[in-house]
């Protein structure tokens, strides 16, 4: 480059853009690793809306996320110390060689993997969600809200008996049958037959609450059955992987509190 090119603003300008787009670069890096650190949020979130046992992705998306982060802190440094060398190598009338970036095929490399892996988790986590018992009980479904919800053969009074007998028969113990629907009667308003059964057994439940003090408010289990408008009958239940999920309830307690999904299958056949 000739020494009067030196003067020439074009030529400042140009390396001026091109720092910019490489600042513009590393923050987009760093945004894109805040939510690659969240995306194991996300599978956790397919997952439980599927009914089934939390993919352990948290560390992996945090990892990348971090890296992530981290490679756009760098790539900021590394531009910010490459345009300075540059207008230095400008000043000076030095002729500048054109090759291929080093720092721009790294960083498509590196993204490109990132690509990858965040494909192959949300595939295995679609995977996982499928429940396998989907063929088995097509009645039983699962809802955004952690609520497992399948038919019963019988009115909602049988079912309601069954489940007494049932628990009667474990030596579990019925703290509570509240009935919404006979309670609207009382004071003349219609509702379908809706009961609530609250059971429990302190043996299962202390040990729940004492590793999870926040799983009281959940506890003791709770089983609604209720008609809908077409006469049909229902069970409903909170999901024990939901509840675990929610209060971080070790796996080696969430049987004390998965007996309700057993109950609710007796009592409906």
């Amino acid at each position: 480059m000739s020494d009067s090119g030196t003067h020439d603003p074009r030529i400042y300008f140009a390396a001026e853009r091109t720092f910019l787009a490489w600042i513009r670069t590393g923050l987009a890096l760093m945004g894109f690793g805040f939510v690659v650190a969240r995306f194991g949020i996300f599978l956790q979130e397919i997952v439980l809306d599927r009914g089934r046992e939390p993919v352990q992705s948290f560390g992996v998306s945090v990892g990348l996320g971090v890296a992530l982060v981290i490679t756009g802190v760098a790539v900021v440094l590394a531009a910010s110390w490459r345009h300075v060398v540059l207008i230095s190598a400008i000043k000076r009338g030095e002729a500048i060689a054109v090759r291929p970036s080093i720092l721009a095929l790294l960083l498509a490399l590196a993204l490109a993997v990132v690509g990858l892996l965040m494909a192959f988790f949300l595939i295995h986590a679609r995977g996982a969600g499928a429940s396998p018992n989907s063929k088995e009980n097509p009645m039983q479904t699962q809802n955004q809200n952690g609520i497992i919800t399948r038919s019963s053969d019988h009115s909602v009074d049988e079912t309601v008996a069954r489940v007494q007998s049932l628990l009667e028969q474990r030596n579990v113990r019925l703290f509570a049958l509240v009935d919404h629907s006979g309670e609207a009667a009382k004071i003349g308003l219609k509702m379908p037959p809706t009961k609530l059964l609250i059971f429990g057994n302190p043996r299962g439940g202390t040990p729940v609450m004492l590793a999870a003090p926040t799983s009281a408010i959940d506890l003791p289990l709770k089983l609604l059955v209720w008609e809908d408008a077409q006469g049909k009958t229902w069970l409903s239940y909170n999901d024990p992987k939901y509840l675990q999920a929610r209060h971080q309830i070790p796996a080696d307690l969430v049987q004390n509190i998965g007996v309700v999904g057993a109950l609710a299958d007796l009592a409906a056949k």
